[in-house]
């Protein structure tokens, strides 16, 4: 098949430590990117100028022209430019869109960049828009999610992914252990990860059934921890990537899919858009998923885990629970999960949830991740959600 020749690499990385309370003064999102794009520049060890591509999410401050602004604010002249739109499957789709800009010839290094502090300055006379209504995505006047949504309430995330958890219980059966499992061996990796919000703090599985139930069959900590922070990558071509501090990560393929919108309106909520997205990618990659030596999965929820194995070709469809009660999840184990914590550990800065991911597997294939290092990593997988289960990318790394 067509794709990527691996010729593009994560050369440069940077992540904020997460925050629940922001220590650091409020910032406009200008001057968030600013920092992390520093920090991965000077993380990369290259000269600022040979960046001229850049891809971002968006900006606060600005509702169009978010690259043209950028670029203008850091001083940097780019040839690739690009606003990337896929919830928490946008850091993902950055990098292999960069990563494509770069094989094509259209620039020699893209900076990939999500801001995550959500404290913003504010100004008497300017307030800021009021938040989305509970959690939708869209209460505009024509918008089908205003029309069909909205009013009987399927709002925000908590539910909705409630209701996929609900309809694998009914199909496959649901062990609560299982999916409690995957939170507590990501804690463990949490406790080995200092920038982590919940380091030092372990949990049992114990704690996972006893914590509030948030939507049921959710519990309170199998969902993400809101946190401040931000995270960020450098992408560049092989003669760059020579020249750098770090062992090159180089970007061996990549699949994305987009179901639909709303899971009302998923043809099947079992099959999620992560089976063709992982499929494409292994195939482009020239892998599978026996070949993976750590994993980096979107987890929102544990229950996006637990399927996301299933549908990228790690085990089977509905032998998910039986296959986690029998791996080792943490850095230590044969299936090393979320090294660095995941959102569910780590924490979620926002948008810059999905680059952790990308950062988690890119810092252990670079051999970078100190005490939770795994031993021997050249391949990685990394996937993004966005959505409710809706958009998914897969990525496959390697090191050389």
């Amino acid at each position: 098949m067509t794709g990527l020749r691996g010729e593009a690499a994560i050369i440069g990385i940077a992540e904020l430590p997460a925050e629940r309370k922001q220590t650091r003064p409020p910032a406009f999102t200008l001057d968030q990117y600013a920092l992390l794009a520093k920090m991965v520049i000077d993380d990369a060890g290259v000269d600022a100028r040979i960046v001229n591509g850049l891809v971002c999410h968006g900006l606060a401050e600005s509702d169009m022209f978010a690259p043209a602004t950028l670029s203008e604010y850091l001083g940097l002249p780019i040839d690739f430019g690009e606003r990337v739109d896929l919830g928490g499957a946008t850091s993902a789709g950055m990098v292999w869109r960069a990563a494509v800009a770069v094989e094509l010839g259209l620039c020699d290094a893209v900076l990939a960049v999500v801001p995550g502090s959500a404290v913003l300055p504010t100004s008497t006379r300017h307030p800021p828009s009021p938040p989305s209504w509970y959690g939708a995505s869209s209460n505009k006047y024509g918008s089908p999610q205003a029309e069909f949504e909205i009013p009987y309430g399927n709002v925000g995330q908590n539910g909705p992914y409630a209701q996929i958890a609900q309809r694998y219980s009914a199909q496959f059966g649901y062990d609560p252990t299982a999916l409690a499992k995957i939170a507590v061996d990501q804690r463990a990796n949490a406790c080995a990860h200092p920038g982590a919000v919940f380091h030092g703090k372990p949990i049992t599985v114990d704690d996972v059934l006893a914590s509030p139930m948030i939507a049921d069959p959710i519990h309170m900590l199998e969902t993400v921890m809101r946190v401040q922070g931000g995270t960020g990558v450098l992408i560049a071509n092989a003669e760059v990537a020579r020249r750098g501090r770090h062992r090159p990560v180089w970007i061996k393929g990549f699949g994305e899919h987009i179901a639909f919108k709303t899971a009302t309106y998923a043809h099947d909520l079992m099959t999620t858009p992560v089976a063709r997205a992982a499929e494409r990618a292994f195939a482009m990659a020239g892998l599978g998923p026996a070949d993976i030596d750590m994993a980096s999965l979107y987890d929102c929820y544990t229950i996006t885990v637990l399927m996301t194995l299933e549908d990228a070709g790690f085990c089977g469809k509905g032998e998910g629970m039986a296959w986690v009660h029998k791996r080792d999840l943490t850095f230590r184990g044969d299936f090393p999960l979320n090294t660095a914590g995941g959102q569910l550990s780590f924490g979620q800065a926002g948008m810059a949830g999905g680059m952790h991911h990308v950062v988690d597997a890119a810092r252990q294939v670079m051999g970078r991740a100190g005490q939770a290092q795994v031993a021997g990593c050249r391949h990685a997988f990394v996937s993004g959600t966005g959505g409710i289960m809706s958009e998914q990318v897969a990525l496959v790394l390697g090191g050389y």
